[in-house]
């Protein structure tokens, strides 16, 4: 097995990450990085001491299976746990789906710790660079989700603030500015106009009454893909597909889909694998229409940057040209893009 972690502390953080492509509880993802952490601050020294007296759960926030994992390094061995997660990672398999995620340059949908996501917006950064994106989006919540803790226009001026700091440290890979804002019931976004228009991308989605009734349902979404702030339309169809689910909003796809071949406005193809949204005929749909797409992960942690297969196989599936994925697109095209919604 290649190792991509050279102590105890890196093997732990590697666990954390490939629990985080498993969709792990973020329960069981914070236990091995704050053992990380400790394994950290307590040093090689006392630590290998530790594991030669039999006692690594002396160390705060070390239980039997973190021990285990932190014993196995010491001892020159692969951790069964780690083995396990490595053997079960899922990668692309067929070669049109190999070729799409070659020419993908970034993702245009992720979340940090500032809303719902769950870790800080350089670490997210860094991780996207860490798998050869050369941007990234980071599009936290509006302020309408509160259960998300959305941010108003104050803290996202601030989010700017600490996204240029990043891009400093970054260089060349960039983190673009965004928001996933909320589109209201009257298609209106939930942000500020004069914030919105400084931003590099604008995700809208419908997060609240999705039974409405499709007429309505409608026009709120092709109000919202005519505001010219509006880059993509995110998770059109808000299902949910594991678990109790959640069905489709219903909606005239014709008209919502040409309103976005008309605009210039992508449609999302969320790659989260309880959405895969849209489905693949209402994807092919919005092809017929004109529309272009964004292959994105909706990312809330950094191990879930890696679901972009997800979505290339359900782009692969519906017959999407890769030029017509935006972000298959170099910056300076992309950035071109979104500007020009907004003139």
């Amino acid at each position: 097995m290649e190792r991509s972690w050279t102590s105890p502390a890196d093997a732990l953080r590697r666990i954390a990450y490939l629990l985080e492509t498993e969709g792990a509880e973020s329960f069981k993802v914070r236990a091995f990085r704050r053992a990380a952490a400790s394994v950290e601050e307590a040093g090689e020294e006392r630590v290998r001491g530790l594991a030669d007296a039999g006692r690594l759960s002396d160390l705060a926030g070390l239980g039997p299976t973190t021990a285990a994992v932190v014993g196995s390094v010491l001892a020159g061995e692969v951790p069964t746990y780690l083995g396990d997660l490595e053997a079960r990672r899922q990668v692309a398999t067929t070669p049109e789906v190999v070729s799409l995620l070659a020419v993908l340059q970034g993702d245009l949908h992720s979340h940090s710790d500032w809303s719902d996501g769950g870790s800080p917006i350089e670490e997210m950064a860094r991780s996207a660079a860490a798998l050869g994106h050369g941007y990234l989006a980071l599009t936290d919540h509006s302020p309408r989700l509160t259960v998300a803790h959305g941010l108003d226009a104050d803290r996202l001026r601030r989010q700017l603030e600490v996204v240029a700091g990043v891009n400093e440290r970054l260089a060349p890979f960039r983190l673009l500015t965004g928001i996933e804002v909320d589109i209201l019931l009257d298609g209106t976004l939930d942000q500020d106009e004069e914030v919105l228009a400084q931003l590099d991308v604008v995700v809208a989605s419908v997060h609240s009454k999705l039974r409405m009734d499709a007429e309505a349902m409608t026009a709120r979404m092709v109000a919202a893909v005519e505001n010219p702030h509006t880059d993509i339309l995110g998770h059109c169809t808000g299902r949910i597909i594991v678990g109790r689910g959640r069905p489709q909003s219903t909606f005239d796809a014709d008209a919502v889909f040409g309103a976005c071949a008309r605009t210039g406005t992508a449609v999302e193809v969320n790659s989260r694998p309880e959405r895969r949204d849209p489905p693949v005929e209402l994807l092919r749909r919005a092809l017929e229409a004109g529309a272009v797409v964004s292959v994105d992960t909706d990312a809330h942690a950094p191990g879930q940057l890696e679901w972009l297969r997800v979505g290339a196989e359900l782009a692969v599936a519906a017959g999407v040209d890769p030029d017509r994925v935006v972000n298959s697109w170099p910056l300076d095209r992309l950035l071109a893009w979104t500007a020009s919604h907004g003139s």
